[in-house]
């Protein structure tokens, strides 16, 4: 392992190798890796290995290939530890067309043998489309503004309150009350219709270890959801059930990350999605939150509890709600198959079936709330 000066450069490296071989490492992750490895002895391959276990994969079926990828990069007869390592310089231009304010930029070189890595700010066309988990922290204020163009809420539903309108249902009292301004002839005959207002939109995200890297990405969208004023209620899942609304209420999208993130003590843990949505189901859907609404469940379907128990609750929400949404960013990958037990059993109970990776991706579920009428069971 090298040491010193060229720390950061094997980060780098093996960074690139594991984005070669499929994973979704992202600057960010190859930054928090070179920290620990400061902080590590770097002679020590178990060190090095659970070092790099922890901070560059989030997902259990990443773990395969990550270890494939360790024994090529790092135990190759040595091969990497006797080769001089280029040394490396991040440069961060701003490109034209972003929509972040202009910054100083610097032209990539390349100077002997050491190589320039370019670090760049997304434009807004590629931004859309680049998955959530290789976002930087400058790329995620960009989302803000991506997410205002959101209009989250859901279908029209018809209430059985009534308002005026220009056909529909006789309306003899207030026929009747304008006869009395005209010398008791009905002059104009009056009507009621049906009002219609957006359904309840209700959003549980799951924030355990295996969603950390689109957690932030969803919160946000979460945050769009409840400032939209629309009637949206959001929660989270791991280990226990929390209530967002409150926290998310704020317009300050940072203020309400922070409060969000204060509420929720399970925040990267464990999950337990069957126990959470039990509660969920029993303290808040049963009671009418859920009744008539768009469920919508933000989860790549990882979950340690019973799968019995989720595949239960599932059943229960599909009876009460009018539409369930599930968003699985794993969904977006070449190949997926729901293989996931917890997946696997929630599935015959969802209505649509979505992705939830990038922008375009949280577009389409925007569109598939507002939309979910068209598409009821």
């Amino acid at each position: 392992m090298p040491e010193g000066p060229s720390m950061l450069d094997a980060a780098v490296a093996f960074g690139r190798v594991l984005r070669g071989a499929g994973l979704s490492v992202g600057p960010d992750r190859v930054m928090e890796f070179a920290r620990a490895l400061e902080e590590l002895d770097a002679g020590r391959r178990e060190d090095v290995y659970w070092a790099g276990k922890v901070t560059l994969t989030s997902r259990p079926e990443d773990g395969e290939t990550y270890d494939r990828a360790f024994e090529i990069f790092w135990e190759r007869g040595g091969e990497y530890r006797q080769r001089p390592v280029p040394k490396m310089r991040f440069r961060i231009p701003s490109p034209k067309d972003s929509v972040l304010p202009a910054k100083k930029t610097v032209r990539p070189d390349r100077e002997g043998d050491q190589e320039a890595v370019t670090l760049r700010y997304s434009p807004v066309e590629v931004l859309r489309r680049k998955d959530f988990s290789e976002y930087t922290p400058e790329e995620f204020e960009e989302l803000d503004g991506l997410l205002s163009e959101l209009r989250v809420g859901g279908a029209l539903r018809r209430t059985r309150r009534l308002e005026p309108a220009r056909r529909g249902l006789y309306d003899a009292r207030r026929t009747m009350r304008g006869a009395m301004r005209t010398g008791g002839e009905a002059v104009r005959h009056r009507f009621r219709r049906a009002r219609s207002e957006p359904r309840r939109v209700v959003v549980l995200c799951d924030v355990s270890g295996s969603m950390s890297p689109y957690s932030r990405a969803l919160l946000r969208f979460l945050h769009a959801g409840v400032i939209s004023g629309l009637p949206f209620e959001a929660f989270s899942l791991g280990t226990r059930l929390t209530r967002l609304t409150r926290e998310l209420a704020t317009r300050d999208p940072d203020v309400a990350l922070r409060r969000a993130a204060d509420a929720m003590e399970d925040f990267s843990g464990g999950t337990r999605l069957g126990d959470a949505m039990k509660e969920f189901v029993d303290r808040w859907g049963q009671r009418g939150m859920a009744r008539g609404a768009i469920v919508v469940i933000l989860s790549d379907g990882w979950d340690r509890g019973e799968v019995d128990v989720l595949a239960e609750q599932m059943s229960r929400i599909h009876r009460l709600a009018y539409h369930v949404i599930w968003v699985n960013p794993l969904k977006a990958r070449p190949g997926y198959r729901p293989l996931a037990a917890g997946m696997a059993a929630a599935l015959p109970y969802v209505d649509t079936f979505l992705s939830g990776n990038n922008f375009d991706s949280l577009h389409r579920l925007a569109r598939a709330i507002a939309e979910a009428a068209g598409h009821h069971r």
